[in-house]
């Protein structure tokens, strides 16, 4: 993932252990928050547990904006695996993926955007629109992807301030990644064949493995976004978290 700060040009995190993010339970809700509200600092709650092959289920609530996130294979202390995006801000993509610490892919089927009512408060998601948009979607990214939904699709099914459920398979050594909407298929990823530039299969299975941990993300506020990227006292919420375990031969021969 730092490697995507240079790139773009921007000032790394600064020693980012030291800050990291607040997570509580709040009436049986997983809520995580920036470090101190308005303090820019996010941070990663990450599973004891390591996964092979699973299918993870729950259902999010994310504030408007708020960058977060379900990483996947992570490695347990360092930035490296692969994340399903909840990045519910301008510009952000929701159930594409992003390479952290593994060549900064990105692969996105579509990007939003927020609709605001007379008084400035957003009330809605619209699509972003790529000739105002700073991290505008391309076909290249979108190519990567063997299935991309239609933004129409998914702002149908998206439910505003309310509990979404994401769904999350992933299956195989170098795994096949897939994401479901409240039941709407949204993208799927062979990280096997993926082309992105500087990325290597071989080598990125050399340092995660077949298994790796779950991690949810608050998100750093950067010099790209600001407060865009994270509102001051926004918050995402997860609930009803389940997760099952896979056999990857009879996975594959059920589809």
């Amino acid at each position: 993932m730092l490697e995507h700060f240079d790139r773009l040009g921007l000032a790394r995190p600064v020693e980012p252990e030291k800050h990291p993010a607040h997570w509580f339970v709040e009436d049986g809700v997983l809520v995580g928050e920036q470090d101190t509200p308005g303090s820019g600092y996010g941070g990663y709650l990450v599973s004891d547990q390591a996964f092979g092959d699973f299918e993870l289920v729950l259902e999010m609530r994310p504030d408007w904006p708020a960058d977060t996130g379900v990483m996947i294979r992570r490695q347990r202390d360092s930035w490296e695996g692969f994340q399903v995006l909840v990045d519910h801000r301008p510009s952000g993509g929701i159930g594409g993926f992003f390479g952290n610490g593994l060549a900064s892919f990105s692969a996105v089927p579509f990007a939003i955007d927020a609709v605001y009512d007379d008084d400035g408060r957003p009330v809605g998601l619209v699509a972003d629109d790529p000739a105002t948009s700073v991290e505008p979607v391309t076909e290249e990214k979108r190519s990567r992807l063997t299935h991309a939904a239609a933004i129409g699709d998914f702002l149908d099914v998206w439910r505003w301030d309310d509990w979404n459920e994401l769904r999350i398979r992933c299956v195989g050594p170098m795994p096949v990644i897939t994401t479901w909407v409240n039941g709407l298929k949204v993208a799927e990823l062979d990280t096997a064949t993926l082309d992105s530039p500087d990325y290597d299969p071989e080598a990125i299975f050399g340092v995660l493995g077949s298994r790796g941990h779950i991690a949810l993300e608050v998100h750093d506020n950067d010099a790209m976004f600001g407060e865009a990227r994270w509102g001051k006292g926004a918050q995402c919420r997860w609930r009803n978290i389940r997760i099952r375990e896979l056999d990857a031969e009879s996975e594959r021969n059920a589809q």
